[in-house]
């Protein structure tokens, strides 16, 4: 009988590029039992780069243990899983290279389609991709794990499970709010009603027992931030990886001026996550950076109320983590200026997202 694996695999940088490291494992179709893990060091390269690394990983973990095997791969790159299943070109000549190298691996074994899962799904391979990026490797095989007995195993008590609430906060009106202009990096500060309606969001978040309060830099989000921190009387801590997406040349034009000016470029940018705004970011170069801050912020901050002040893009891509859906979810998504909204994070991995763009605050 054919034996079936499942392939999970995911690669990271800690800058795009930057160090980077990927994390596969191989689980056994029928028990899902994890027969084999992998994690390595890229050196320096970017999240795709380090996202092929694993593929490669997982299916030659997947041929050592059975070459007749047929194997699913499951990842959360959307890139990787279009390419690999020939549904988009590869340019990228180091990603060209890996992907030949998978092919040829998949091409020993019994037979390899491949699925996209959303990242919620794909815990287990992040983990190990941040066990490289953290200097620690991982080569595990369970038939070489010593055997162990009932008798051996020492029952354990249950970890305590942790919950995190963040409460997400948009920032205030700018002049660019009211004409929905795109508004990336600039450093526009609050209007009269951007400071107003911050006030107001203030009295609100008064009442949810915030004990810390993280912000983008940029001067709107900060604006918003400190006149929340004097009601609260907390300090506000900045995270760059919070910063709204890079709209590049679109800075500062209408939906209408961006489509006049560059039709085909925005139409593709607001169809494919991970197509560039033109001479700016992707939304998956986003969601890249705001899970960097997401596991920072949930490491170092565990078991509290956290405030994080941020923009659109941003709280949007903290929402589809925290409902395990991808990252297009940011184009069904309406947030107001001012909006509140909130995620709840468990340790065990459980999340609950119990607040979308609450206004009550505003009226």
């Amino acid at each position: 009988m054919t034996r079936r694996f499942i392939v999970e695999a995911d690669g990271g940088s800690r800058g795009n590029p930057g160090p980077a490291g990927y994390g596969a494992l191989v689980r056994d179709a029928e028990t899902g039992t994890v027969l084999a893990e992998r994690a390595a060091s890229v050196g320096r390269a970017t999240n795709n780069v380090a996202e092929y690394g694993g593929l490669v990983a997982g299916l030659q973990a997947a041929l050592d243990l059975d070459a007749s095997a047929e194997v699913e791969v499951r990842m959360d790159s959307k890139l990787v899983v279009e390419q690999m299943s020939g549904r988009w070109q590869i340019k990228h000549p180091d990603m060209r290279q890996l992907a030949l190298q998978a092919r040829a691996i998949a091409g020993r074994l019994g037979g390899v389609r491949y699925t996209w899962v959303p990242r919620a799904q794909n815990g287990a391979a992040d983990a190990l991709a941040n066990s490289a990026m953290d200097g620690k490797p991982v080569h595990r095989d369970a038939a070489a794990e010593p055997s162990v007995t009932e008798s051996d195993v020492q029952p354990e008590e249950p970890a305590p499970v942790v919950t995190t609430v963040t409460h997400l906060l948009r920032h205030g009106q700018t002049e660019h709010t009211p004409e929905r202009r795109y508004s990336g990096r600039n450093d526009l500060p609050l209007s009269l009603t951007g400071r107003a309606e911050a006030e107001a969001a203030a009295s609100r978040v008064a009442e949810l027992g915030i004990e810390v309060i993280v912000a983008s830099p940029l001067r709107r989000t900060r604006e918003t931030a400190e006149i929340v921190g004097g009601v609260l009387g907390l300090p506000v801590e900045l995270d760059d990886d919070l910063v709204e997406l890079d709209f590049g040349d679109l800075e500062g034009l209408t939906g209408a001026e961006a489509l006049e000016r560059y039709p085909l470029a925005v139409r593709r940018f607001m169809t494919d996550p991970t197509v560039a705004a033109p001479g700016g970011e992707s939304i998956a170069d986003v969601s890249a950076r705001v899970a960097r801050a997401r596991r920072r912020i949930l490491d170092r901050c565990a078991g509290r109320s956290v405030l994080l002040v941020s923009h659109v893009t941003p709280i949007k891509l903290m929402l589809a983590a925290g409902l395990g859906a991808g990252d297009d979810v940011v184009h069904r998504v309406y947030l107001q200026a001012a909006s509140l909204c909130t995620v709840a994070w468990s340790s065990d991995g459980r999340t609950s997202v119990r607040l979308v763009n609450d206004t009550a605050h505003l009226r």
